[in-house]
């Protein structure tokens, strides 16, 4: 094993692949918590379609992909946010609604200008090959912005998660600070779409939390455990990407779902214990 990590971490493009996923992992799996909570998980599954919509028109423009996404996802998401909450489009019709728009425009500007090519592949699904210099800087910048402002804004964030209603009642810009949770939520969404794939980055989001959630109860341990249990996972997933030359996305979903399955059994096995006394 040590002689598996010695030789992964020698060559440049696996560093530069930790380096940028285990940040991103870390956003993710902090706001992922707040968002299942709020039933909004699957804002980053619209985001990331907004993302390769976004990614189509940088390809077809020769632009860069991350200057052209990192603005489009941003008011995207503000969009979203605010189209749910002043429309009469709510919630998960709102996310359709742009995710597939999102994509048609997508793949209608790819097939009529470039083709699909693998640049396009790598956004799609995923690739550690991918990971430029580049990518390593922006996503230390954007994680390290993401997490100060998570840590600054923790306690309203709890707040407006379990009782919105409540936390505006008492002063608090619940208003704004959803749009600070969708702030974040589409720097994250752009900075792993590189390493996870436009179609697989919800699983930073959703696994995470999820998971952990299957044993721990408070918001606090929530967060910590989902924290931990999405940068194992995607430090697992890198390997298993390595040794079997798997897409990268997918082999962190697999490693997020065996990671549910046994988080799930031994609830199972705890909550029979408990009945059982």
């Amino acid at each position: 094993m040590f002689e598996l990590l010695k030789e992964i971490f020698s060559y440049p493009f696996m560093l530069r692949a930790f380096l940028v996923g285990t940040p991103v992992a870390l956003c993710a799996s902090l706001l992922g918590v707040s968002l299942v909570l709020k039933r909004y998980a699957m804002i980053g599954d619209g985001l990331s379609h907004v993302g390769f919509g976004a990614l189509a028109v940088a390809a077809a423009l020769n632009a860069s992909p991350m200057v052209v996404s990192i603005p489009i996802v941003v008011i995207a998401a503000f969009f979203l946010l605010r189209l749910s909450e002043k429309s009469k489009i709510k919630g998960d019709s709102a996310i359709s609604l742009i995710s597939t728009g999102s994509l048609a425009i997508g793949v209608m500007v790819i097939s009529l200008s470039t083709g699909m090519n693998t640049d396009v592949n790598n956004y799609l699904f995923g690739s550690i090959l991918s990971m430029a210099q580049s990518d390593v800087i922006l996503s230390l910048v954007l994680s390290t912005m993401v997490i100060l402002l998570f840590i600054l804004s923790y306690n309203r964030i709890f707040a407006i998660t379990f009782d919105e209603n409540f936390a505006k009642a008492t002063g608090t810009n619940t208003e704004g600070f959803n749009m600070i949770i969708a702030f974040l939520t589409a720097l994250v969404i752009v900075v792993g779409m590189r390493l996870m794939g436009a179609l697989l980055i919800t699983s930073l989001i959703v696994f995470p939390a999820l998971t952990a959630m299957r044993l721990a109860k408070r918001f606090f341990t929530v967060t910590l455990n989902s924290a931990l249990i999405s940068i194992i996972c995607l430090w697992l997933g890198l390997i298993l990407s390595y040794v079997y030359s798997t897409p990268t996305g997918a082999s962190i979903v697999v490693c997020n779902i065996v990671a549910f399955v046994i988080y799930s059994i031994i609830q199972k096995v705890r909550e029979t214990i408990i009945r059982e006394k």
